[in-house]
C-alpha cells in the first residue's frame, strides 16, 4: 500500500511542477522577433532579385554595378516607407547593446577597439535605411569576436561598423537595411 501513496505524491510534485509558472528569457523573444525580421526581409530580397536579370559570372565591373543597382531599385521599391528602426527595433537595439556591451566589456575588448580604430580610418557619412553603403568607407570586417556574440543572419546579410553604428547590410545590392546610431561606444 505504500508504493501507490509514494508514486502518488511524485506525480502530484512532477504536475505542480509542470503547471507552475513559467519564465521566459526576455532576450530570447527579443532575438527571436529580430530573427522574424531577418527572415522577412530575406524573403523580401529573393522577390526583388527574381525581378532582376541574375548576373552571369563575369570580370566587368560595369555589370556587377548595373546588376547592384538593379537589385537595390527594386528592393527600395518594395520597402519605400522603412525606416530606421524597422527590423532593430527600440527593444531589440537594446538587446544588441547589451550583447555588444558584454564583448566589448570582456576579455577581447582591448583587441577589438584596436582593431576597429585601425580598420575604420573615415568619419561615418550619412547613414540611411535604404541608402547605398557609403562610398569611399571600407567594408570592414566586424571583429569575429563581436559577431560571436550576435544573431547569426541569413546570407543575403552582414553586419558592418561604421564609427559607432552598427549597420545591416543587404550584400548584393549593397544597401544599409537597417542601423544603430551610438551601439559601438
Amino acid at each position: 500500500m505504500r508504493w501507490p501513496i509514494a508514486i502518488l505524491a511524485v506525480c502530484c510534485a512532477l504536475a505542480q511542477t509542470v503547471s507552475g509558472p513559467q519564465t521566459v528569457n526576455p532576450g530570447a523573444a527579443i532575438l527571436k522577433d529580430f530573427d522574424r525580421r531577418v527572415a522577412d526581409y530575406a524573403k523580401l530580397h529573393k522577390a526583388a532579385a527574381s525581378g532582376v536579370h541574375r548576373l552571369k559570372p563575369t570580370k566587368s565591373s560595369e555589370a556587377i554595378a548595373d546588376y547592384t543597382h538593379s537589385l537595390a531599385r527594386g528592393i527600395r521599391a518594395a520597402r519605400r516607407e522603412s525606416r530606421q528602426g524597422d527590423i532593430f527595433t527600440p527593444d531589440i537595439a537594446a538587446e544588441f547593446g547589451r550583447l555588444i556591451g558584454l564583448t566589448m566589456h570582456g576579455p577581447e575588448a582591448a583587441a577589438i577597439r584596436e582593431s576597429l580604430r585601425h580598420a575604420e580610418p573615415l568619419a561615418p557619412r550619412a547613414i540611411r535605411v535604404n541608402g547605398a553603403y557609403p562610398p569611399g568607407v571600407p567594408l570592414q570586417s566586424t571583429p569575429p569576436t563581436l559577431l560571436m556574440n550576435l544573431p547569426p543572419l541569413p546570407p543575403e546579410l552582414d553586419y558592418r561598423v561604421i564609427g559607432h553604428a552598427l549597420i545591416l547590410r543587404d550584400i548584393e545590392a549593397n544597401l544599409i537595411v537597417d542601423f544603430i546610431p551610438e551601439a559601438i561606444t
